[in-house]
This record gives C-alpha cells, sequence and structure tokens, in this order.
C-alpha cells in the first residue's frame, strides 16, 4: 500500500485536541500546502485568515450553535474564504485547499477538523459567515467557507477500515439504482 493511502486511511476528523501549541514549522507546513492546492484557471480565489489568539478562538467557535464548540480548544484554526468575482467556482477551490491542509496536518501528526459556514447561520438574523466576516473584518466580496481547526490530538482515533467502504456508492459506465 501506499504512503498517501495510509494517510487517507489513518485520517479522522479529530475534535479533542491538547494544550500544547503547534510549531511554527507545523503552521507554515499546513499554510504551505494550501498554497500549493490547485485552483480553477489557476486563479487562487481563496484567500486564509490564520488564528491563533485564544480570544479570538473562543470567538469563532460561536459561528454557529454548538457544532463549532471545539474551534475553542485549537491551537490554530485556519478561515478558508474565498472571491466569487474571481471565481465560480470559489467554494470548489476553498475546499479543495482545505482537504489538502487536513491531510498535510494528518501527515505531521495533527489532528483537524472541518467546520462548515457557508450556508449556516449563527442566529435566526444573521448567517455564520456574516458573523466571522464582522469578526475577522473581511472585507466584501470575500466569503467565508469553513474553519479548519488544527492541534494536537487528544487520542488517536482508529484507522478506517477499508473493508467497510461503500463500494455500492461507486457505479461503473453507468449509475446503477440499488434494486
Amino acid at each position: 500500500m501506499s504512503y498517501f493511502t495510509d494517510l487517507l486511511i489513518k485520517r479522522r476528523s479529530v475534535r479533542k485536541f491538547t494544550d500544547e501549541p503547534l510549531t511554527p514549522e507545523e503552521t507554515q507546513l499546513i499554510l504551505q500546502a494550501a498554497l500549493l492546492s490547485p485552483t480553477s484557471k489557476n486563479r487562487h480565489s481563496w484567500e486564509f485568515v490564520v488564528v491563533e489568539d485564544k480570544t479570538m478562538l473562543e470567538k469563532l467557535s460561536h459561528c454557529k450553535p454548538t457544532s463549532a464548540a471545539f474551534v475553542a480548544q485549537a491551537s490554530i484554526a485556519v478561515v478558508i474564504v474565498g472571491n466569487p468575482l474571481v471565481s465560480d467556482v470559489w467554494i470548489e477551490d476553498g475546499a479543495i485547499a482545505g482537504i489538502v491542509m487536513q491531510l498535510q496536518a494528518e501527515d505531521l501528526n495533527i489532528g483537524s477538523c472541518w467546520v462548515q459556514v457557508r450556508g449556516r447561520n449563527y442566529s435566526e438574523t444573521m448567517t455564520s459567515g456574516e458573523y466571522i466576516n464582522e469578526l475577522l473584518n473581511i472585507p466584501f466580496p470575500l466569503e467565508p467557507l469553513c474553519i479548519i481547526a488544527f492541534g494536537k490530538k487528544e487520542k488517536e482515533k482508529p484507522p478506517h477500515d477499508v473493508d467497510k467502504l461503500m463500494w455500492e456508492k461507486v457505479h461503473i459506465e453507468v449509475f446503477k439504482p440499488k434494486e
């Protein structure tokens, strides 16, 4: 099995982190991975806001009710924002950068977890994206896609079981509905 396959099998979403900070070198490698990620037509429609201030991490953890609480315990969080005026596929560009960062983190044995922001709400009157834009001074037309929390893993999770992969989701030549 290749090292990349092993990396994919091992990578799991981690929501519990130790208090140990990431080193500057680890943070740089994660951000370098984002900047190396492919984008449509090489437009680089993404930008990244790196947050490590504990007070700001706590505020970010409130971007949507309950499901982002773990961001407060992260060593760093990277907010991926995109510019829809630069590319109509800014969402895809940002998503690719996000998973590339997560795979780089796993390669460093650093835990990570994606927090969906686009299309989510902070409150009944404010979207999660509006909350983050205000909090981090992100200008229009940039739109937050997600937050990725990074930190040293509190404990290892078991790897994915390749014997339980959903091969029924793979269709050859044409889509074949379940019978």
